[in-house]
């Protein structure tokens, strides 16, 4: 590689919003992200539902006196 035609990589700490810090290097230096993987769904396995317009809470309300029928079950 040629000599000074490439960035600094430098020592950086990324922190999460859940606590997490990792420490790697970049050369864009120290910066905080909402999400990693030490809390993101798909590699912890724990589903968050954010709800945040009541779309859940809606449709239980319209059906909740409701039931399932079965027509045509075959065994």
């Amino acid at each position: 590689m040629k000599k000074g035609i490439h960035p600094a990589n430098k020592p950086t700490k990324i922190s999460c919003a859940c606590g997490s810090v990792i420490e790697t290097h970049s050369t864009r230096g120290d910066y905080p992200v909402e999400i990693c993987s030490s809390c993101h769904p798909f590699f912890t396995g724990r589903q968050k539902i954010i709800d945040t317009e009541g779309r859940v809470d809606r449709f239980n309300r319209k059906y909740a006196g409701r039931t399932l029928i079965k027509t045509n079950v075959v065994p």
